[in-house]
């Protein structure tokens, strides 16, 4: 089977299943790697950062080695077996329906007015304090987090899958896991986490600048502000810590006509974010739904861009 159809059902079957907790994935066994690991290389190499740099690329080579080895394992014993690897591994590198429940359930708490719970459910999906705060600022976090993985969670790892198929997709699964385990600026891991935090920017460079277009036709579709979205994405997305994900977030941002970023919590401490878009509307709950919306017309952007290429280079070649 082409690579095409097996990325198509992969997407498929994460829009229809998410991620049951019951079935394995290969994130958890990634995450015991790191912390099984973090420990020897710390004592073996004295330097933080040269033990966080082997332990990040350990790890990544590790994932996509058994991925490969379980891929051709599969195709010597039956091509269609290679098929169902293939595809149930693409489809763990997806996010886009556990996104969409995660932060549905945040918008269904607050429609409840139990904004306590809202308050809960976000922390699952952001890194900050969550136990103080407001409505408005409940539905800002989730707003953020649905726009940031719209990039980490979907268009990265369909355009990974795109290139070299669930070897790749898997290695960028594997540099984003080491980023939200170990690519954080605590006195922990500023030095170890150092070159997790570097190659997740560099994975992400292409695909978050892909973004801006895809969320400006992702907001044209679905009735949002297209020429504020591809806007304020020129304007604000530099603003953003992070190289990458501020490009998301102001293409949201623009679209849905809010502003993003301001001060947050972080472990008992303020900080102070860059603000993102322009006010035009007062965040409400409403404005979770119109996110998931766009992160959904997005993913079907991002998969008709990327396996359109594959199939028109592929084409090419044959012709030449």
């Amino acid at each position: 089977m082409r690579l095409e159809y097996q990325i198509a059902i992969a997407l498929l079957l994460d829009l229809v299943l998410g991620d049951p907790r019951w079935l394995p994935h290969p994130v958890r066994l990634i995450g015991r790697l790191i912390t099984a690991l973090e420990g020897p290389a710390r004592r073996a190499i004295p330097d933080a950062r040269l033990a966080g740099s082997v332990t990040a690329l350990a790890v990544i080579l590790a994932a996509a080695l058994a991925t490969g080895a379980m891929v051709g394992i599969s195709g010597c014993i039956n091509p269609l077996l290679e098929d169902a690897v293939s595809i149930l591994l693409l489809y763990t590198t997806l996010a886009a329906r556990d996104l969409a429940d995660h932060s549905i359930g945040v918008y269904r708490a607050l429609e409840r007015f139990d904004l306590a719970e809202a308050r809960r459910l976000v922390s699952w999906l952001v890194g900050r304090d969550t136990e103080r705060l407001t409505e408005a600022e409940v539905v800002r976090a989730a707003v953020e987090s649905v726009a940031e993985n719209t990039v980490d969670g979907i268009i990265a790892p369909l355009f990974f899958a795109a290139i070299g198929g669930p070897a790749a997709a898997m290695a960028y699964k594997t540099a984003s896991t080491l980023d939200s385990m170990i690519g954080y600026r605590s006195d922990r891991y500023i030095d170890f986490g150092r070159t997790a935090a570097k190659i997740d920017d560099g994975a992400n460079y292409i695909p978050a600048r892909l973004a801006m277009p895809i969320i400006t036709a992702a907001a044209a579709f679905t009735g949002g502000r297209a020429a504020a979205a591809w806007r304020i994405a020129r304007r604000d997305g530099r603003k953003h810590l992070s190289p990458n994900a501020g490009i998301a977030e102001a293409a949201f941002a623009g679209a849905l006509g809010i502003r993003l970023g301001g001060i947050m919590q972080r472990r008992g401490r303020s900080v102070n974010l860059p603000e993102i878009g322009d006010p035009v509307v007062t965040l409400a709950r409403g404005h979770i739904i119109a996110a998931n919306c766009m992160m959904y017309a997005a993913t079907g952007i991002a998969a008709a861009v990327f396996l359109s290429a594959r199939w028109g280079i592929a084409a090419l070649l044959k012709m030449w």
